[in-house]
C-alpha cells in the first residue's frame, strides 16, 4: 500500500525524524485557515496524490500568506496529475533550504536484501540523475538482519559524499528512517528532498512510504490509512472475500489454483488472445486449498466486471480437489442466477478430476465449456471473449 505524503509525514514524526508541520486541506478556506494556524507566514501547498512529477504539473506552489494559499489551493484542487486527480492538499511550513538531498531504502529483490539509495543532490527527478549521472547516486546494500545501524549509515554518506559538518547529522537521520522501515513493515522509505537549512538543521521535507500488505495482521492501525475511496470497487470486494485478485485490462477473465499456474494461465491467454484482439483481464489465485465458496466467492467478483467477456477456470487439483471446483461453478452460477451471462471455459486435472468432470456434466450448464488441455482451453477462452 503506497501512502500519500501526509500519511508518510505523520509516520515519520511517530518515529521522532525531523519534519515540519503539514496540515491537510480538501477545500480552498480549509488551506486558507491551515496557513493562518501555522503561522500565517510562508507554507507550501502541495497536492496529496500517489504519483512522482507533483512539481512540474504545478501541484507544488510556495504562498506567502494565507490568501495565496488559498488561491493555489483553489487552483490544485480538482487537478489531474497523471491521471491522478487531487481531492486534497497539505499545506505545509516553508523552510529556508541550504542544501537538498536523497536518500530511499527499498526492497531488492533480486539480491534478497534492502538496498541504500543517497545523493547529496536532491529535490530532483532521481531516475534522470540515476541515468544521465550515476556515479552521483550511491547505491549500498543493506543486510536486513542489521539494517542501518551507525556504522551503515556512516557507510552511506560517506558513498554519498556529505561533507564532514554535516554528515554526521544526515546518518542519524538515516539511521531514523530505519526504524519507519523495520518498525511499519516498510517495502520502501524515501526522502525527497531531504535538506539541509540556512541554521544547519537536517529535515526531511518530503514523505514516501509503500507499506507490505502482506504484514498487516502485525499492524491493524495501517487500516485507517488505506484510500477506500480510490481503491477498484472489484479489488475491494474480492479484498473482503479475502481473495487474492488484481484487476487488469483485458477481456478474459482468469481463476487458477496457485500463483504459479495463475501466472501461467495469463502468459496462455495473452498468447492465444494476440489472434483474437483480446487479453486477460485479472489475476485471481484462489489458493492451494479452496472449497467450493471460495471458488463461487471468485467467480462473483470476475463476472461482475463489465469487461470480462469469458473467464477461463484453470485448476489443477492438488489440495485443492477438482470435485470442489465443480461444485463451487456449479453453486456460483445457481446464486448468480440471470445475472451470469458470460460463457466459462474450465480445465480440470489432477486430485478429484473426474469426479469433478461429472459434477460439471450432470448440472450441463448451457454457460460452461470444459476444455482438457490448458492451451486448448486458453484458444477457447479468446475466441468466445472476441465473439461476444
Amino acid at each position: 500500500m503506497d501512502l500519500f505524503e501526509y500519511q508518510a509525514r505523520d509516520l515519520f514524526e511517530k518515529h521522532g525524524i525531523p519534519v515540519l508541520r503539514g496540515i491537510v486541506a480538501t477545500t480552498p478556506a480549509e488551506a486558507r485557515a491551515a496557513a493562518e494556524e501555522l503561522g500565517g507566514g510562508t507554507v507550501v501547498v502541495k497536492a496529496q496524490v500517489k504519483t512522482g512529477g507533483r512539481g512540474k504539473a504545478g501541484g507544488v506552489k510556495l504562498a506567502h500568506d494565507p490568501a495565496e494559499a488559498e488561491a493555489h489551493a483553489a487552483q490544485i484542487l480538482g487537478m489531474d496529475i497523471k491521471g491522478h486527480t487531487v481531492h486534497r492538499v497539505m499545506v505545509a511550513e516553508g523552510a529556508k533550504i541550504a542544501e537538498e538531498y536523497y536518500f530511499s531504502l527499498l526492497l531488492d529483490r533480486s539480491e534478497r536484501r534492502y538496498l541504500a539509495m543517497c545523493s547529496v543532490e536532491g529535490g530532483m527527478d532521481i531516475e534522470t540523475l540515476a541515468v544521465e549521472r550515476p556515479e552521483a547516486l550511491a547505491r549500498v546494500p543493506v543486510d536486513p538482519r542489521t539494517g542501518i545501524d551507525e556504522a551503515k549509515a556512516a557507510e552511506i554518506v560517506a558513498a554519498a559524499g556529505f561533507a564532514p559538518d554535516v554528515a554526521d547529522k544526515v546518518a542519524a537521520v538515516l539511521t531514523q528512517l530505519w526504524t519507519v522501515y523495520r518498525a511499519e513493515d516498510a517495502t520502501l522509505v524515501e526522502v525527497n528532498p531531504l535538506v539541509r537549512t540556512e541554521d544547519g538543521t537536517v529535515l526531511a521535507l518530503d514523505a514516501k512510504v509503500s507499506l507490505d500488505a502482506n504484514a498487516d495482521f502485525r499492524h491493524p492501525d495501517h487500516a485507517a490509512l488505506e484510500d477506500k475511496s480510490a481503491a477498484d470497487p472489484l479489488e475491494a470486494k474480492a479484498k473482503a472475500l479475502d481473495l487474492n485478485y488484481v484487476k487488469l485490462d483485458g477481456e478474459v477473465g482468469v481463476i487458477g489454483n496457485g500463483a504459479g499456474l495463475v501466472m501461467s494461465t495469463l502468459d496462455v491467454v495473452a498468447y492465444a488472445g494476440e489472434e483474437h484482439g483480446v487479453r486477460p483481464a485479472n489475476f485471481l489465485d484462489i489458493g492451494g486449498g479452496a472449497d467450493a465458496d471460495i471458488m463461487a466467492n471468485g467467480l462473483d467478483v470476475i463476472l461482475g466486471d463489465q469487461q470480462v467477456r469469458s473467464v477461463f477456470v484453470n485448476v489443477f487439483g492438488g489440495i485443492t480437489a477438482c470435485d470442489e471446483v465443480a461444485n463451487g461453478i456449479v453453486q456460483a452460477l445457481r446464486l448468480l442466477g440471470d445475472a451470469a451471462t458470460k460463457p466459462l471455459v474450465v480445465r480440470l486435472d489432477g486430485n478429484n478430476v473426474e469426479e469433478g468432470r461429472k459434477i460439471l456434466a450432470a448440472a450441463a450448464h448451457p454457460l460452461v465449456t470444459e476444455v482438457a488441455t490448458m492451451d486448448e482451453a486458453a484458444a477457447k477462452a479468446a475466441e468466445l471473449a472476441a465473439a461476444k
